[in-house]
């Protein structure tokens, strides 16, 4: 039922931006970002649920826990990066958009590098010497 909710929300906000945008364009980027932090504050209980699934899952399975916390915090920095993107976008700042894009791209590439180092030493202790 929540998604009905957020549809007529993201529907009102919507017809609203249309008409604000001819009249008075810098209220129309507000209401954008107000809608746009309204729908990410609702979704941040449903994100909180997601990450501790999946630290039972990892205690369960007796993973290592650091390697799904950089899986979860990848995660975050496309979500955010995304976000913020859009928010950008929505301003008209489409360059700034783009390079908040490219920081979240290398930002995520830091995070994965231990996991990618685990992975060839692992590789590497299954080849014979």
């Amino acid at each position: 039922m929540e998604i009905a909710q957020i549809v007529g929300l993201a529907l009102v906000t919507t017809i609203m931006l249309l008409i604000l945008r001819q009249e008075r364009p810098v209220m129309a980027v507000l209401l954008s970002v107000a809608f746009s932090v309204m729908i990410f504050l609702l979704m941040m209980g449903k994100l909180g649920s997601i990450i501790n699934l999946m630290k039972e899952l990892s205690r369960r399975a007796e993973v290592n826990y650091f390697f799904m916390a950089t899986v979860i915090k990848i995660l975050g920095v496309a979500y955010l990066g995304e976000f913020a993107a859009s928010i950008c976008q929505d301003a008209g700042e489409n360059a700034v958009a783009k390079k908040v894009e490219f920081a979240a791209k290398i930002i995520i590439a830091v995070l994965a590098l231990p996991v990618m180092v685990a992975i060839l030493e692992s590789l590497l202790q299954l080849l014979p010497n």
